[in-house]
């Protein structure tokens, strides 16, 4: 599985973004994002079931992120409302590959298989 993030940018804080991770390969199984800021280690943002039923947040993304994805075209989302600047870092999808169940999700950098190459947000005050 090979991954691509894209969607980055530089918004201010309030505003919106959409991340978009594409795969090739066969599936995209279990699918997270992480981020990491400058000086700090990569910390869980999001994760998703392999069926899209079951999805999970971290505390501080709750209720303002949204993950989804298209299986049939192979992308995974990240919708980011109500950005705040601590928001801010390098972006990554990574995919926890054939290990995991339909149903299981993946949380941790060590569950994740599959990195994608990151993709920058910056979220100015």
């Amino acid at each position: 599985v090979q991954l691509q993030a894209s969607g980055g940018g530089l918004v201010q804080a309030g505003d919106s973004l959409r991340l978009s991770c594409a795969a090739s390969g066969r599936s995209l199984y279990a699918m997270a994002w992480f981020r990491q800021a400058p000086g700090k280690e990569r910390e869980f943002v999001a994760a998703i079931s392999w069926t899209g039923v079951s999805a999970i947040y971290a505390h501080s993304v709750k209720d303002r992120f949204t993950i989804s994805r298209d299986n049939a075209k192979k992308w995974v989302y990240l919708q980011m409302n109500r950005l705040k600047p601590e928001d801010t870092a390098v972006y990554y999808c990574g995919s926890g590959g054939q290990r995991f169940g339909t149903s299981d999700v993946v949380s941790t950098t060590h569950q994740v298989e599959y990195w994608g190459q990151g993709t920058l947000v910056t979220v100015s005050s």
